[in-house]
């Protein structure tokens, strides 16, 4: 599986209504589309809400108007389309509106005919300081889904949700071959997660993970620099391939999916886990 990671600084000033800084996002990303289809990569990835800022900073309800329908939405019907076009499985995170008033941290994910495969929502979500994500999404119960694509068997796990490994552990049992994490986070207290966690479930779980970051900073908020570094990491927790820490970056790297076969029979970790001893986990605080 070829895949490719788009990670992006924001090109336009946070002052200017939702729906003008969604286009000029989605503009600038065509360039980086079209040469990741030169390419031949069949999965892609963009960021965290990638056609927009981390507005999370702030609690304003101007963001709100950032939220579309998905699949009906323009942003989901841009990336249809253009995943039809070039043959290619499009995973496209959008910050997403269900209902009046309901949002949702979505991942829409598109076949390489353009079909709409589904959506996965973001479970878990943080309420700190910098990050008031509970202000703007609603806690996702998605079921962990597994998109069975033309070319692989993909999950979507999305930014905070990361230091859960409860969710990894689900997307592998359903079935997931490379497990998809868009995200936006700034240098500071969870650097050093970055490349300690996602490596380590893809060891436990014996599957690919695909860590998306955005890059740059901010302003108003200017909560610290988004230090990009999205990287490919095998079911071995091997870094196999990474993007810069500032550029703006398409990230393309061919992957083994029979390493997920080989790994998961020397390891049989699933063989030996104990689902029966693990009521504590469920079963209270």
């Amino acid at each position: 599986m070829k895949i490719g990671l788009i990670q992006m600084a924001l090109n336009t000033s946070t002052e200017l209504a939702p729906d003008a800084i969604r286009d000029a996002m989605n503009d600038a990303h065509l360039p980086l589309i079209q040469q990741a289809a030169d390419a031949g990569v069949q999965v892609l990835c963009f960021q965290e809400v990638f056609n927009q800022p981390y507005f999370c900073p702030s609690q304003d309800p101007k963001w709100y108007a950032a939220a579309e329908r998905v699949p009906e939405g323009p942003t989901c019907q841009m990336m249809q389309k253009l995943a039809a076009k070039h043959r290619m499985v499009m995973i496209v995170p959008v910050y997403e509106e269900t209902v009046t008033g309901v949002y949702y941290n979505t991942a829409a994910v598109f076949d390489a005919d353009g079909s709409y495969l589904g959506k996965y929502h973001k479970t878990h979500i943080p309420q700190v300081a910098g990050f008031w994500e509970k202000f703007y999404f609603k806690p996702g119960k998605s079921e962990w889904p597994v998109f069975d694509t033309a070319y692989g068997r993909i999950g979507v796990y999305i930014c905070y949700d990361r230091h859960f490994p409860e969710g990894w552990r689900a997307l592998a049992l359903n079935g997931a071959e490379v497990i998809f994490n868009p995200s936006a986070t700034v240098a500071g207290l969870s650097q050093y997660l970055w490349e300690l966690e996602q490596p380590a479930s893809a060891a436990a779980n014996g599957c690919f993970i695909a860590a998306i970051n955005r890059v740059g900073t901010e302003a108003p908020w200017n909560i610290g620099e988004f230090y990009g570094s999205s990287y490919i990491v095998n079911p071995r927790g091997q870094i196999e391939a990474q993007a810069s820490d500032k550029e703006d970056e398409l990230l393309i790297h061919e992957i083994d999916l029979e390493m997920v076969r080989e790994v998961r029979n020397n390891w049989q970790f699933f063989r030996d886990r104990r689902p029966d001893a693990y009521a504590r986990l469920t079963d209270g605080e």
